[in-house]
């Protein structure tokens, strides 16, 4: 099996669901719509129920919310018929002042299920940490790696493989979070941000095997050329990985999506798609750019084939 053959079409497929991502959350950000939850802007979100037959349009809800808060205020009917409002920031005493207009307009019993606010400046706080903590920890992963791998011939590389690879499934899960936003009115909060790590801490630890066993291989089968070597090294972990993945983690997740319930979804899919891609990248990615790498070969992709005669 011949994957590093191949290799140009990975790159190609994994650039076709990462643009079309970036280019969304390019455009959001332009017109300021990023998907961002209250966790990362602060505001407050507040979720309450009504009794059967008495839930208000969105509409209604909004005219009767704006008189507290921002008018800037988004509601919606969430799958089991509560009423979800996301406004900028509010304090106890104004949502309990709402509550209590709520009943007194529309009627009937109204029960808070949710409510959360986080002020503007801890949400700052929180989008400086989180950016802070992927640093960190691309960077220690960059630090492992070369020592562990030490006594490999340029263990530099495999660290910054690794880091490129990396960030290829942290692009994959952004891509994926802002096809999200669009069709089902993702967020970015911190849920994300926990699958986000957990999706780094997965990739990088299969992406250490790989690479073990091309350190073994590297003394073991010295004679090959690097790239039959590293091709070698990628088919004896490859049903390793699979395995491991769909049987411990892809499946249970793939449950939870399904059976989990609207809170969790969308953490369970980011997590799903992300620790698959961590996988994908482990054999199709981190491994070819290695040998991209080995072999220079940036400097044949512009040159003109020789003519044939």
């Amino acid at each position: 099996m011949n994957i590093l053959n191949k290799r140009y079409i990975f790159f190609a497929f994994s650039l076709l669901i990462i643009i079309p991502g970036l280019i969304i959350l390019g455009v959001m950000g332009a017109q300021e719509k990023l998907p961002l939850s209250i966790d990362f802007t602060g505001g407050s979100l507040l979720e309450v129920q009504f009794e059967a037959g008495s839930t208000p349009q969105p509409a209604e809800m909004l005219a009767l919310y704006e008189n507290f808060a921002s008018r800037d205020a988004q509601v919606q009917t969430t799958e089991s018929g509560s009423i979800l409002i996301r406004s900028a920031f509010m304090d106890e005493p104004t949502r309990d002042q709402v509550i209590t207009a709520m009943k007194d307009q529309f009627g009937g019993e109204v029960t808070l299920l949710r409510f959360d606010s986080v002020g503007p400046s801890i949400g700052k706080q929180v989008t400086s940490r989180a950016a802070i903590a992927v640093g960190i920890a691309a960077l220690a992963i960059l630090i492992y790696i070369t020592l562990a791998f030490r006594r490999v011939e340029h263990a530099f590389r495999l660290g910054l493989c690794a880091i490129i690879a990396m960030l290829h499934d942290v692009a994959i899960v952004f891509s994926l979070v802002a096809i999200g936003s669009l069709l089902f009115g993702w967020e970015i909060d911190a849920l994300f941000l926990t699958a986000l790590l957990t999706v780094i801490g997965f990739s990088v630890q299969d992406k250490i095997v790989v690479f073990d066993r091309i350190r073994e291989n590297s003394s073991v089968l010295r004679r090959l050329e690097f790239e039959k070597m590293v091709n070698h090294s990628i088919v004896q972990t490859l049903q390793r990985s699979i395995n491991t993945q769909l049987m411990t983690v892809e499946f249970l997740l793939l449950a939870l999506a399904l059976f989990g319930g609207v809170t969790l979804r969308e953490f369970a899919i980011v997590l799903l798609v992300g620790l698959l891609s961590g996988t994908y990248s482990s054999i199709f990615i981190a491994s070819p750019i290695l040998v991209v790498w080995e072999n220079r070969e940036w400097q044949t992709w512009f040159r003109r084939k020789p003519a044939s005669t």
